[in-house]
């Protein structure tokens, strides 16, 4: 069975990067991650229903994605994550957390600290996945990791949202509102994300994938959200002395 960090991104980002050295490390990537979030803006009612019941639905629509286009923008911020894989056939869940940090555009770094320790990390142009317990880097362009519409493009770069899927409204509650992704080009991991937003404070307060035949499921829940300028660096990444160094073309 896969480790939870294998399963990580497998539901997020579509990687076709398989091999005999990386058996352990991701057998079908995903993260696909990662959130980087998006973190929307609430629509704002008077009352959640009346609201609801006035406003067509292509209304809240637009207005999601402006509030959403206008607050994160050009925007760096951190966030604590937590994340839970689930192989519903077998009703097994795999859980997952760390820190995450995020610089526009394209730039990210998941740190994963429990249960294994690893990193995956990108400058918008090469991609790290480092995982020390193994002394094992995998390098990439990005471009070939984060696939448009494969679930990880938007993390970054906002603008992405409305480029890369179909947007509909899931749900609009008094606490919180669902958005609906699809993406416009044919994946093979996915089928749909689910973003949950905070009414209280427009915070992301979980993405939710499922994958093609929805017999997997990935659900990112963030905390501790903090909008803040970003040492450029910690997007870049230099192989320790020694390590095994994996490819990926």
């Amino acid at each position: 069975m896969l480790k939870i960090n294998e399963k990580i991104f497998e539901n997020f980002f579509d990687s076709p990067y398989k091999g005999d050295k990386v058996n352990v490390l991701f057998c079908g990537m995903i993260c696909r991650i990662i959130l980087p979030f998006i973190l929307i803006w609430s629509v704002v009612f008077s009352t959640v229903c009346a609201s609801a019941a006035n406003t067509s639905t292509d209304k809240v629509k637009e207005n999601i994605l402006d509030a959403i286009e206008k607050k994160y923008t050009g925007k760096s911020f951190e966030a604590s994550f937590t994340q839970s894989v689930t192989l519903v056939a077998i009703d097994n869940t795999q859980k997952a957390s760390g820190k995450a940090s995020f610089s526009h555009p394209g730039k990210m770094r998941w740190e994963y600290l429990e249960p294994e320790r690893h990193e995956i990390i990108t400058n918008g142009s090469s991609l790290w996945i480092y995982r020390p317990e193994l002394n094992q880097v995998m390098q990439s362009d990005t471009a070939s990791f984060f696939k448009p519409g494969s679930g990880g493009d938007f993390l970054s770069d906002i603008s992405l949202v409305r480029k890369n899927y179909i947007i509909s409204i899931k749900a609009v509650t008094a606490e919180y509102v669902e958005i609906k992704l699809i993406s416009k080009q044919e994946t093979h991991n996915f089928s749909s994300i689910v973003i949950r937003i905070s009414q209280k404070n427009s915070e992301i307060e979980r993405v939710f994938s499922y994958n093609t035949y929805d017999d997997t499921t990935t659900l990112f829940e963030f905390s501790d959200i903090q909008f803040k300028e970003i040492d450029p660096a910690i997007f870049e990444f230099n192989p320790p002395e020694r390590s095994d160094i994996i490819k990926m073309d």
